[in-house]
């Protein structure tokens, strides 16, 4: 039996590890397109076509008083790509998802309340890739 274990879930934005996530999801992993298209003929006939966009997005949570947050508002000031990666190792489960090259969409929308809020942060993956 293996048991899932949160803290073992790394994240790396430009060789730098983020930290202050917020409870529940934390970090969400996808292509922005399915792997491939079809088309049905007037008579049934499938044609399938392969997609061959790169793009990926992650999107990060972090609570509103992550040391990290100020390091990534500041990434999405500029437009120089960098490389972002997540792992998860627990020995037995590998997971990487990521690229080389990456740029945040816009700051995080900040929300202020009486408690402690979330800041999302968008990560488009310009060759993204799943390991």
């Amino acid at each position: 039996m293996t048991a899932y274990d949160a803290s073992l879930v790394s994240v790396t934005l430009d060789s730098r590890y983020l930290t202050g996530f917020a409870d529940g999801s934390f970090v969400q992993a996808e292509k922005d397109e399915e792997n491939f298209s079809t088309k049905v003929g007037a008579q049934g006939d499938v044609s399938v076509a392969k997609t061959n966009n790169p793009l990926g997005t992650i999107t990060l949570t972090l609570s509103q008083d992550s040391p990290s947050l100020p390091y990534v508002v500041e990434k999405s000031k500029t437009m120089t790509p960098f490389p972002v990666w997540v792992n998860y190792n627990d020995g037995t489960v590998k997971e990487k998802v990521g690229g080389t090259k990456a740029l945040i969409k816009k700051a995080p929308s900040r929300t202020f309340s009486g408690e402690i809020e979330n800041r999302e942060v968008e990560i488009q993956v310009l060759d993204y890739t799943e390991e």
